[in-house]
């Protein structure tokens, strides 16, 4: 019953920067936790960081420092603010969410499609 749309991969030099959205939708649902994943080839997906409903934030130690996860609760938008990008950030980037939904609050864990990210000179 929830979707979720990632948008703004591509590709960016060591360094630079880029920003990732995630836009969730449907209706009748309440998000609770939602998150970046990333998987490079040949290698498991990786939570990157996620952020709760309250505020609270996680990174993984990879990222820390880098990288920036905030959200828009209005618009139910999760955004990664990805800075100082290093060749080994290079990965399909995916969001993730987690909540309840209808009339009976059921759970839900939703994941989008995937958005590249290729950091490469």
């Amino acid at each position: 019953q929830v979707q979720l749309v990632e948008s703004g991969g591509g590709l960016v030099q060591p360094g630079g920067s880029l920003r990732l959205s995630c836009a969730a939708s449907g209706s009748g649902f309440k998000v609770n936790t939602m998150a970046w994943y990333r998987q490079a080839p040949g290698k498991q997906r990786e939570l990157v960081a996620d952020i709760t409903s309250g505020g609270s934030t996680y990174y993984a130690d990879s990222v820390t420092g880098r990288f920036t996860i905030s959200r828009d609760s209005a618009k139910n938008t999760v955004y990664l603010q990805m800075n100082s990008l290093k060749p080994e950030d290079t990965a399909v980037y995916y969001c993730n969410a987690e909540g309840t939904y209808g009339s009976r609050w059921s759970g839900f864990r939703s994941w989008g499609q995937g958005t590249e990210v290729t950091v490469s000179s």
